[in-house]
């Protein structure tokens, strides 16, 4: 279930990208929960390594897996290429893999609709429901025969969406399971409420781009967050609500993404279904402006004139929003607006605490524009919308509950949560840890 590549500085998963914990030929099959490269990301890794089988996902995913992984693969390679340059001698650093990969990766793939039961084998049956995470994203259940007369169902909520967010449909429970393995990222956190995500917004906006006259840069996941910024943008707009300032999304990979979301409206909310009868493209508006060209991204950099900046990648550490911050940081004009997760040890959770000095590209910079915080932003449902998701769980039949994706402290206090809940066994496993079910 979901082959991720890890993002983030930390020692302990040094190699972890390079190095599978299990032989990639020996497996029958993978499911894919989302497109996110977190989730997806080394697919063309195991298939290059031998995997021969098929990759479940829903058809948004596919689609948008499709760019990300073609997306990924040309960062590894102009990595390398860099690395390379500045080494002196010694082995040549090689991408995971190339665009070649990702295609062979992208044949292997088979689409399912949500709510109907597929058999994948004699013993094994899955269903997607609709995790409301990000276009096309699911979680999984498996039905597994146990004899014939027991069945053994097994859960994984990929990553937990939000309720009541613009574009997408709620989250959906999964049916009651046996085992679970479910996401942990915000435990004990709350997010802001969604109503007063448009006001924060707006206050933000005419406090840098009208009263200092200075650059707002949203860092923000190409796939999902920009579209919503955007969607909230526009919604703005045709209420007149919205200073009339240029707004750029500056990232290919975002305006790919933003078609694929046109092309799939069967994922839509009845919300934006309804908006879309007085507005027939909701993620399009005068002074809204998608930059592709390096060079135009790079105009964005010097200029001096007030506008709002959305640009990946979202966590901070590669992408040209780095670039982008690199450039205003020492300005007290300009804000940074963080609007979702960022692991602790990337440019943007350096960023988040605030701190006097960062080192970007190698340079020590002072810190001095305006750092914004607005987690209500967030795809990933808070600790009290997680239990919700959970609460249809029937504690006497569920026996294990794995807890994974998030720090080892929000895990540890997710869990003391879900025991007070009456789970029975929450488990936080460690890295290449088993278990027999």
């Amino acid at each position: 279930m979901d082959c991720g590549l890890y993002q983030g500085n930390d020692d302990e998963f040094d190699t972890f990208n390079e190095e599978f914990l299990f032989d990639p030929k020996e497996l029958d099959c993978v499911i894919l929960s989302h497109a996110h490269i977190d989730h997806s990301g080394r697919l063309p890794k195991l298939v290059k390594e031998g995997f021969k089988g098929r990759v479940y996902s829903t058809h948004a995913t596919r689609d948008l897996a499709a760019i990300m992984l073609v997306d990924s693969a040309h960062i590894q390679e102009r990595d390398a290429y860099y690395q390379n340059k500045k080494k002196k001698g010694g082995p040549k650093v090689k991408p995971l893999y190339n665009v070649t990969d990702v295609q062979n990766t992208m044949d292997q793939f088979l689409c399912i609709g949500y709510n109907r039961w597929l058999k994948i084998d004699e013993e094994c049956d899955i269903m997607f429901r609709d995790a409301g995470h990000i276009l096309g994203s699911a979680n999984v259940t498996l039905r597994i025969k146990k004899d014939n007369y027991h069945d053994i169902y097994f859960g994984f909520t990929g990553d937990i969406g939000r309720p009541d967010r613009p574009i997408l449909r709620d989250p959906r429970s999964m049916p009651e399971c046996d085992y679970i393995i479910c996401e942990s990222t915000y435990g004990g956190k709350l997010h802001n409420s969604t109503p007063q995500d448009e006001n924060n917004l707006l206050e933000v906006i005419q406090q840098t781009c009208v009263e200092k006259k200075g650059k707002l840069i949203i860092p923000a996941f190409s796939v999902g967050r920009t579209q919503e910024i955007v969607y909230m943008l526009d919604r703005l707009a045709n209420q007149k609500k919205l200073p009339k300032i240029p707004v750029y999304v500056d990232s290919p990979l975002a305006i790919n993404a933003t078609e694929i979301f046109q092309a799939h409206p069967e994922c839509f909310d009845k919300e934006i279904l309804d908006y879309m009868h007085t507005d027939p493209n909701p993620f399009g508006f005068n002074n809204l402006h998608y930059v592709r060209s390096v060079d135009g991204s790079k105009r964005l950099n010097t200029s001096e004139e007030p506008c709002i900046i959305i640009s990946a990648s979202g966590m901070m550490n590669a992408g040209r929003v780095k670039h982008h911050i690199f450039h205003a940081i020492e300005n007290p004009r300009h804000t940074l607006l963080v609007v979702g997760y960022c692991s602790p040890a990337t440019l943007g959770g350096i960023l988040r605490n605030s701190p006097e000095t960062v080192k970007i590209f190698g340079e020590l910079k002072e810190v001095k524009m305006q750092i914004s915080i607005m987690d209500s932003f967030s795809a990933h449902g808070d600790q009290q919308e997680m239990i919700d998701f959970l609460e249809n769980q029937d504690r006497k039949k569920l026996k294990k509950l794995f807890l994974v994706h998030g720090d080892i402290k929000r895990q540890k206090t997710f869990k003391e949560v879900l025991e007070k809940r009456d789970f029975r066994e929450v488990v936080i496993p460690e890295l290449g840890e088993s278990f027999k079910i």
